[in-house]
C-alpha cells in the first residue's frame, strides 16, 4: 500500500517501485468533437470543420492516463449496452485496464460529450451522462475488494455523488490514498451540508480555477488567488490541493506552504483531456512511490504533452514518452 501523502510538500528523491495499483470510479463517454475557427457566443452559429469521435469521460480518461504511466488499473463504471459501449471497451481492453468491475446498464445508452474546440486549443463540452448516473454505493461496494487493494483510488464528479462519497470511504478505510478531481464542481457545492465530511476524505484534491472558484466562493485569476483558494480548501478538509491552471501550469499548496509547478513549453492543439492526463498521471506516480512533488513534476509534462494531439483519450502519452519529455526530447 502506497504512504497517503502528507501535508508536507518536501520533496526527496527515490527510486521508483514496481508499478502501484490504481481504481478509479468514475465515467465514460463517447466524445463527438467538432473543429471550429473559434468558439460560438450565445445563439450563435459558427461553421466549423473536421468532425471527429473520441474515447472521453473523465473517469475513463484518467483510467486510460494511470495505465500509461505505468500503474495497473482497475476502473469501477457503467457503460450501455449499445455499440458505443463495446467501442469503449474495446479500448479499455487494448490499454490493459481490468474490466471486471464495468456494468453493462440495460436501461441507459452510454454517455456521451459534444465538443467544440477552437484555433488556440480551447474548448466548450456539453455531456449526456446516460449510464453514468446509475453507477451506484452498491457497484462500489461489489468492487470493494478492488478498492481494498488499490494504492490510490481515484474519483470525479461526473458520477452520483452518494457513489463517490462511498468509494472514498471505503478505500480511505482499507487505507488507501485517495485523489478527487471535483469535476464538474457543481454537484459538490450544491452539497453545502456535506462537501466538507467528503473533503475531509480527500487526500489529494486536483481543481482547476473556475473549480475552485466554485468550491471556495472566491476569485482565483491569479496564483495569489489560487493560494488563498488552496487554504479555503485545506481549511474544508482536503489533504493537498494541487491545481492545474492550464498555460500557467500547476500549484500545491498544503500545510507546508505552496509550490508553483510552471508549465512546459508545446505547442498546443486541443487541451481536451489534459487536466485528465495530469490526474491520471499524478494518481500512477503516487502509487509507485513518487513524493508528491515529484509526482507533480511527471503529472504537469503529461498533461502538457496532452495538448498536442487530439482527443482525450487519444492524446495521452506513455510514462517512456513523458520521461523523455522530461529529459529535454522534443515532444513532437
Amino acid at each position: 500500500m502506497t504512504t497517503r501523502p502528507s501535508r508536507s510538500s518536501e520533496a526527496k528523491p527515490s527510486p521508483q517501485s514496481a508499478a502501484g495499483k490504481v481504481a478509479v470510479v468514475g465515467s465514460s463517454n463517447m466524445d463527438f468533437v467538432a473543429k471550429v475557427p473559434r468558439l460560438p457566443k450565445a445563439g450563435e452559429t459558427v461553421l466549423g470543420g473536421d468532425f471527429s469521435t473520441h474515447h472521453g469521460g473523465k473517469g475513463a480518461n484518467q483510467a486510460v492516463a494511470a495505465a500509461l504511466a505505468g500503474a495497473q488499473v482497475t476502473f469501477v463504471a457503467r457503460l450501455g449496452n449499445d455499440p458505443v459501449g463495446e467501442q469503449m471497451l474495446a479500448g479499455f481492453r487494448q490499454k490493459g485496464i481490468v474490466l471486471d468491475f464495468i456494468v453493462r446498464d440495460e436501461r441507459q445508452p452510454s454517455g456521451v460529450a459534444i465538443i467544440m474546440v477552437d484555433s488556440a486549443g480551447e474548448n466548450i463540452i456539453a455531456v449526456c451522462s446516460g449510464a453514468n448516473l446509475n453507477l451506484s454505493p452498491e457497484d462500489v461496494e461489489a468492487a470493494s475488494g478492488a478498492l481494498a487493494s488499490a494504492d490510490i483510488l481515484v474519483c470525479q464528479l461526473e458520477t452520483p455523488l452518494p457513489t463517490v462519497k462511498r468509494a472514498l470511504t471505503k478505500a480511505r478505510e482499507a487505507g488507501a490514498c485517495t485523489l478527487l478531481n471535483p469535476a464538474p464542481a457543481g454537484p459538490l457545492a450544491e452539497a453545502a451540508q456535506e462537501w466538507r465530511a467528503l473533503l475531509s476524505q480527500v487526500d489529494v484534491l486536483t481543481p482547476n480555477e473556475t473549480e475552485a472558484e466554485i468550491l471556495t466562493g472566491l476569485p482565483v485569476k491569479s496564483m495569489n488567488d489560487a493560494k488563498k483558494a488552496g487554504l479555503r480548501l485545506l481549511e474544508a478538509g482536503a489533504g493537498n490541493v494541487v491545481f492545474t491552471l492550464g498555460s500557467n501550469g500547476a500549484l500545491l499548496v498544503n500545510s507546508a506552504g505552496s509550490r508553483h509547478f510552471p508549465a512546459m513549453p508545446v505547442k498546443p492543439l486541443d487541451s481536451t483531456g489534459a487536466g485528465d492526463a495530469f490526474s491520471g498521471a499524478l494518481a500512477a506516480r503516487l502509487a509507485a512511490g513518487s513524493p508528491l512533488e515529484e509526482a507533480v513534476v511527471f503529472a504537469n509534462a503529461a498533461a502538457a504533452l496532452s495538448v498536442t494531439r487530439m482527443g482525450a483519450q487519444e492524446s495521452m502519452h506513455s510514462r517512456e514518452e513523458v520521461e523523455r519529455f522530461l529529459a529535454g526530447s522534443d515532444p513532437s
